[in-house]
């Protein structure tokens, strides 16, 4: 059992499992009905997304200086009691079910969700490793 960390619209592994959105909006231009079927997500949860402002602040990042600032903002987001509850369940919810977390970013090293990576290793998650 384990928590995959994907890019939204890849291939899906055989054992993944739930495919669960951390993004803030679902995709253009797509129908929800084909959301699935399209290797984007089974389930949007914009819970673990960073917020609108901080998207609108931030983005694109352009240097790691912008990386650092954004990841700091996110991570402070992210101690926010409703988040650090959904980060504790998906990590308890890890040791007994197959699902992967995803966003759409290319990079991984700049995107959040390898800040997701970190919370929830940080919280005993277990972790599928990479491709």
């Amino acid at each position: 059992m384990a928590i995959r960390i994907v890019r939204l619209g890849s291939n899906r592994a055989a054992d993944e499992g739930l495919r669960i959105g951390t993004v803030r909006r679902p995709p253009r231009g797509i129908k929800k009905t084909e959301y699935a079927a399209r290797n984007i997500y089974d389930l949007w949860f914009p819970n673990l997304a960073p917020s609108e402002t901080l998207l609108k602040a931030h983005f694109p990042i352009s240097d790691a200086a912008a990386w650092k600032q954004f990841a700091r903002h996110f991570l402070k987001e992210m101690k926010d009691p409703g988040a650090s509850r959904d980060l504790d369940l998906l990590a308890a919810l890890s040791h007994q079910t197959n699902f992967s977390l995803g966003c759409y970013c290319a990079d991984e090293t700049q995107c959040h969700r390898s800040l997701l990576r970190t919370l929830l290793k940080q919280r005993g998650a277990l972790l599928a490793e990479d491709p």
